[in-house]
């Protein structure tokens, strides 16, 4: 054994080759601190080894190298810039060293190659991979781009157009792709990996491969002529300009970073991947997305957990109500492999939710997204019935009739009498407090909310809400069939409008009240689209969310929580609702729906909604408008935070970026909060503080502010 470290070691076999194997105590390999340490030592072995003759890197896991440790880095990239390049500098310098090895070096590649571990094969001469591989550089998704050298290696293997399209889009890629593109040499069975890759090692060694000129175009300038040049950047940054838009750095420094270094050596060009890593590791981008990342992980996390707790597998399940939420829940259940019981009292509705189910399925087999094989299992895993013979033995019921208190006490009452003692039920309600439903039935430790997002096979999140009594059994088994069926499930506590809706009526409040006083909704969505982020500006979203939905929901927040949600006199949302213009659903709103002549939907601001309002216009400014509607959501989320509703930071902000879809690059509200300065928010919020509590901190968040903390590090609960 020339090395052993923790993470990695490298064996001397037959024929002079090293074997350079990455092998982690843990789960995964993966790049951090440790491993960096291992890495250069093993080169030095290898270096100081006279009989070595070439390199075999190899993964002693499923998974080749999965990246880089970044929770280990987020400390180091509070750095001033200046100090924060020679860090990079010494990581991509390992890379380099081991690129300069003077002797032939092949990656055998299986399962995940991402990021450090796609620019570890990067600095191999060649690459072989097995059918099981998946290899990109995903850093965008962290608002980030490679830092190891991926962005002077893979220009210079398969050209400058095809490796932005690689980085900019994050995307990882089948061995196929990678092989049709040129980033691999091979793909070969997993059981003949190992045998490959010493073959053409071999060959390399015995010079029937020339593994020195293969080298070489890494370690030169990029071969572009001066036209091409312009013509390939030129593309890439008008691709990149139209995809990402300004909120997202990464891409456009990833592309000028090529850019300047395209007529550099590897040297050259290292200093400039160097530099635009530093810049973009400093950004606020960067720091909400790596936040989104690790606040991600715990709500996986916490579903994987639940888990390997439940006591209770949920192997069928039934869902009450075939309309349009009930169609999606069951196509999304059958969709992952759970059959599910459809009942309904007429056949109507069945038909509805089945058409839902097939219609969805359908578009996915016309994008050729699955087979015919795979649309018919999931249809076949419906079953429509209008009896409740049906649901007798299934796991789990999903309550998901009309949203009205009495009418879904009913329906639960019912159907406890016709299932089993230990069959979970749930309601699919947005508003309707779960403890007032468990009053209707008798097993209430069985019983939690399960309130789904429309459409249901789009919006990733479930809140599953739990009442008075729920049992612990009972939530880690609906958390687990949510994460079964694709879903991140967050856990919270029975309250008005929950988690989602109590956050987002604030916001929607301070919409109405700045629309009371002049400002045009029309200028609003369009400063909460552009320049925040969000996708609907909040009339657009009162639109989908549905105005008569939308009033009903303002009713019940204002029964809650009536001096601070009271109802606004003179509220937009419920003239327009008064009016029966209900949004989408009937095609009119705050805007007016329809199809130009060649049948593209039309959405044009509705001079019947201003006659409603009927209000002078006022012009605001852009910061003015953001605060008016941040500051009510923000604070709202906070109390949620202190008092228990959520658990953690991390799950308040997964909840509105899955939910509502909350700006990805602003990390979630508490990031937002955060990234802003809780004294800076407090001074903004305060300077509105007359217009009413929604606008008023709390004060465990001055508290917070006077003592440096963060809430993603401190419980701040205090109910």
């Amino acid at each position: 054994m020339l090395f052993q470290g923790k993470s990695l070691s490298a064996e001397l076999l037959e024929n002079g080759i090293v074997e350079f194997k990455f092998d982690a105590e843990g789960s995964v390999n993966k790049f951090d601190q440790a491993t960096f340490q291992d890495y250069k030592a093993a080169i030095s072995a290898i270096n100081q080894c006279k009989e070595a003759k070439g390199v075999l890197v190899t993964s002693g896991k499923s998974n080749f190298i999965v990246g880089a440790d970044i929770t280990e880095f987020i400390e180091t990239f509070k750095l001033p810039e200046e100090k924060l390049i020679p860090w990079i500098k010494d990581g991509s310098d390992v890379f380099d060293a081991f690129e300069d090895l003077n002797m032939p070096t092949i990656a055998a590649i299986n399962g995940f190659a991402l990021g450090g571990g796609c620019e570890m094969t990067l600095a191999c001469d060649y690459r072989i991979a097995d059918t099981t591989c998946s290899i990109g550089l995903p850093e965008v998704k962290l608002g980030l781009m490679p830092g190891f050298g991926g962005t002077v290696r893979l220009p210079r293997l398969i050209g400058a157009d095809n490796a932005v399209e690689w980085m900019s889009t994050g995307r990882a890629h089948k061995p196929e792709q990678a092989l049709a593109v040129g980033v691999l040499d091979a793909v070969v069975a997993p059981e003949n990996l190992r045998e490959a890759a010493l073959n053409m090692l071999n060959d390399a060694i015995a010079n029937k491969l020339d593994w020195r000129s293969k080298r070489q175009p890494k370690l030169e300038a990029l071969k572009l002529s001066p036209v091409e040049s312009v013509m390939t950047f030129s593309t890439c940054k008008g691709m990149i300009a139209a995809n990402a838009g300004k909120h997202y750095p990464a891409p456009m420094v990833m592309v000028n970073t090529i850019e300047t270094a395209a007529g550099l050596d590897r040297a050259g060009a290292m200093a400039c991947e160097n530099k635009g890593f530093a810049k973009l590791a400093k950004t606020d981008a960067a720091t909400a997305q790596i936040g989104l990342f690790l606040a991600d992980q715990v709500v996986k996390g916490k579903a994987k957990k639940a888990g390997k707790q439940a006591t209770k597998v949920v192997n069928k399940a039934a869902v009450l109500g075939a309309g349009i939420m009930g169609g999606g829940i069951a196509y999304q259940s059958a969709y992952k492999g759970t059959p599910i019981i459809m009942k309904d009292i007429n056949d109507a509705a069945l038909d509805l939710g089945l058409t839902t189910a097939a219609g969805i399925l359908t578009k996915l087999a016309d994008r050729g997204r699955i087979t015919a094989k795979k649309m018919a299992g999931v249809l076949n895993n419906i079953t429509p019935t209008l009896s409740y013979d049906s649901v007798k033995d299934v796991d789990i019921v999903v309550e998901a009739v009309v949203e009205n208190p009495k009418i879904k006490a009913s329906v639960l009452a019912e159907v406890e009498n016709n299932v089993s003692e230990d069959t979970i039920l749930t309601s699919n309600t947005s508003t309707i407090s779960i403890d007032l439903l468990a009053q209707s039935i008798k097993r209430k430790d069985k019983f939690c909310g399960m309130h789904f997002f429309n459409p249901v096979h789009k919006m990733p999140l479930v809140e599953v809400i739990r009442g008075k009594d729920t049992s612990d059994e009972t939530i880690a088994a609906v958390v687990a069939y949510a994460a079964k069926m694709g879903k991140s499930p967050i856990v919270v506590n029975d309250c008005p409008g929950f988690y989602i809706n109590r956050v987002l009526f604030p916001y929607f409040a301070g919409f109405s009240q700045l629309v009371l006083e002049g400002a045009d909704f029309t200028a609003v969505d369009k400063v909460m689209e552009k320049q925040f982020g969000w996708p609907m500006g909040p009339a657009y979203l009162l639109d989908v969310v549905g105005i008569d939905t939308a009033d009903h929901c303002t009713g019940v927040m204002s029964d809650g929580f009536p001096t601070r949600m009271g109802k606004l006199e003179n509220d937009p949302v419920s003239a327009l609702y008064n009016a029966k213009r209900f949004g989408q659903k009937n095609g009119t709103g705050f805007y007016d729906y329809g199809k130009d002549k060649r049948g593209k939907p039309t959405k044009l601001a509705a001079q019947a909604a201003y006659d409603l309002i009927s209000v002078e216009h006022k012009a605001f400014e852009s910061e003015e408008i953001i605060a008016r509607l941040m500051i009510p959501m923000v604070n709202e989320v906070v109390r949620c935070l202190e008092e228990g509703v959520v658990d953690t930071a991390a799950e308040a902000d997964m909840g509105l970026i899955y939910g509502l879809g909350f700006p990805p690059f602003r990390g979630g509200p508490i990031r937002y909060l955060e990234t802003l300065g809780l004294d800076k928010f407090i001074a903004m919020a305060d300077k509105y503080a007359h217009l009413g509590e929604i606008y008023q901190v709390t004060d465990g968040l001055r508290e917070m502010a006077k003592s440096g903390k963060s809430y993603f590090t401190t419980d701040v609960k205090t109910a």
